[in-house]
């Protein structure tokens, strides 16, 4: 899941500040993890020590208030009944990515994946977004070539793989439905020649930069299964020890 973390950091500058080219600085000054790494981290402790996702994720919402959640989800927060809120936004994606690495079936991944969406995201698009990005993960784990990735996520999830960046680009814009932003974020794993490249691809289309780079980044890790390691110290240089212990702990137990 690191891949998908370090995408988080690396978009993090391009939120708000969208780029159309791959050519740009990886970190800055700026760069930051945000509420896609915390989530992550979160759904990695409750898979890790069998938690309530639910709670786990409000907690780790709670000691991490600033890290840039959408309204909806502080709403959530601020609240104790840990109700969902029928939202389909990319957040049930972004934070997904534990499920693909540590569980290894289709029917395994598709239900945890619903079961960690469905605390806040219980909108079939909410759902559906999670589930196509840590099945991409499980079938990129198990050696499928990415023509085989993308059949698979066309036919069971009816999104439309067949463009491409070239095309998405010039009119694409800030999106943060699953529905808007799961399939592109696929496609800038599919065009890619390896891990970095992904993660440029995905911020290049201009929209929730850092979300789409998390999502396409977890794929990235999963299929090229190597991570520049200059990338991987100076990302971690950016994270706090309590999310690095968890980090750290899921990617020995799954052999990240």
């Amino acid at each position: 899941m690191l891949g998908a973390i370090i995408g988080d950091i690396i978009g993090s500058v391009y939120e708000w500040s969208p780029t159309k080219t791959t050519a740009f600085p990886l970190f800055s000054p700026d760069s930051r993890f945000t509420d896609d790494t915390v989530l992550t981290v979160a759904v990695a402790d409750a898979v890790l020590y069998q938690k309530d996702y639910a709670r786990t994720i409000w907690e780790y919402g709670r000691k991490y208030p600033r890290a840039g959640y959408g309204r909806s989800f502080k709403g959530w927060l601020k609240g104790r009944d840990l109700l969902p809120y029928g939202s389909y936004g990319n957040g049930s994606a972004m934070r997904v990515s534990p499920v693909g690495f540590a569980f290894d079936s289709t029917d395994e991944v598709l239900l945890e994946a619903a079961r960690t969406a469905e605390v806040t995201h219980n909108h079939p698009e909410g759902i559906k977004g999670a589930q196509a990005a840590a099945l991409a993960i499980l079938l990129a784990r198990q050696g499928n070539n990415k023509m085989e990735i993308k059949k698979q996520i066309e036919s069971r999830f009816a999104y439309d793989l067949s463009r491409t960046l070239d095309e998405i680009r010039p009119d694409y814009g800030f999106d943060v439905s699953c529905q808007g932003s799961v399939p592109e974020a696929i496609i800038a794993f599919l065009e890619s020649l390896n891990y970095e490249d992904a993660i440029r691809q995905a911020i290049s289309l201009g929209g929730d930069s850092d979300t789409m780079a998390c999502i396409a980044g977890g794929i990235a890790q999963a299929f090229y299964k190597d991570i520049p390691r200059h990338i991987v110290s100076q990302a971690r240089l950016l994270l706090d020890p309590d999310l690095l212990r968890i980090i750290d702990q899921f990617s020995e137990r799954y052999g990240q």
